[in-house]
């Protein structure tokens, strides 16, 4: 049930927005959230922002969280840092469509024009917030929702991926490790989104792993038996993933863990918080 402010209106309770599955998130960060709506009640958006982004650093998929302080954000006309935070939401919930009219409506105000039509294009028929992608669409690009959807997969079927010194994919926040298979899968970290994607051999991208225990991914290294060991930067720690996705902390107390490289059987992670190259015996 998403709580969100709007302008200067705030619905503090029962405002639901989409029928998603019930998410509870953790205890401190639903403190942090409350403070946030108490300083918003009484003008006080600078902490009302303070909080809210300590909410989501808490609980990096708190939804509700995200959208109250990208609406702040928007109110005060702060359009990038308020797009930047939309884009949060749409990653972890792509079918969140009032983020997606939020971030199609602010990329019209910061002239994105074919960055607004990509999100509209996401954008069903069947939902509520149609009717009001389509006034945007109508107002403010000079087209409907229709035409949008089709320039859209004209644009998807024309892409050649692997073709070139073109990019293979673009909009990756903050990439930072990258990692490969023996089928030809490419896992890249994204920094600041706390994700690994991986790109199929065939040039898709999806989202291999988003997980609570991910916070600010670097080095990416792979071992024979197909495990991806994660140098988790803001953790102070180094995961492992295995094949499936399943995640454990391999080692912890690390400082600031950047590096990784494995020489068969041991892994070395260089360290920028103690100054030093850590090395740890795998099993």
């Amino acid at each position: 049930m998403k709580k969100f402010i709007l302008a200067a209106l705030i619905i503090l309770a029962g405002a639901a927005v989409n029928c998603a599955e019930p998410y509870t998130p953790s205890t401190e960060a639903k403190l942090e959230y409350n403070q946030g709506v108490d300083f918003y009640k009484i003008g006080q958006y600078d902490r009302a922002i303070g909080a809210f982004r300590q909410a989501v650093n808490l609980d990096p998929n708190y939804i509700d969280a995200y959208f109250n302080l990208g609406s702040i954000l928007e109110y005060l006309n702060q359009h990038e840092a308020a797009l930047s935070v939309f884009k949060q939401i749409i990653v972890r919930k792509p079918d969140d469509y009032e983020s997606l009219y939020k971030a199609a409506d602010i990329s019209v105000k910061l002239g994105q024009t074919d960055k607004a039509k990509e999100y509209l294009a996401a954008i069903p028929p069947e939902s509520s917030i149609y009717p009001k992608a389509q006034e945007l669409a109508a107002a403010n690009l000079h087209t409907d929702m229709q035409a949008i959807k089709q320039q859209q997969q004209q644009i998807s079927a024309g892409k050649e991926q692997f073709t070139g010194d073109e990019s293979l994919f673009n909009n990756i926040a903050s990439p930072t490790g990258i990692a490969a298979d023996s089928s030809g899968n490419v896992y890249i970290a994204s920094f600041s989104d706390n994700t690994i994607y991986k790109i199929t051999p065939d040039g898709k991208r999806v989202i291999f792993l988003k997980d609570s225990k991910i916070n600010g991914p670097i080095g990416m290294v792979r071992d024979e038996a197909g495990n991806i060991y994660l140098a988790n930067y803001n953790n102070n720690n180094v995961l492992k993933i295995t094949p499936t996705g399943s995640v454990t902390a391999l080692l912890s107390n690390v400082q600031k863990p950047y590096g990784l490289y494995i020489a068969g059987k041991t892994l070395f992670i260089s360290c920028q918080g103690s100054n030093s190259v850590v090395r740890y015996k795998l099993n």
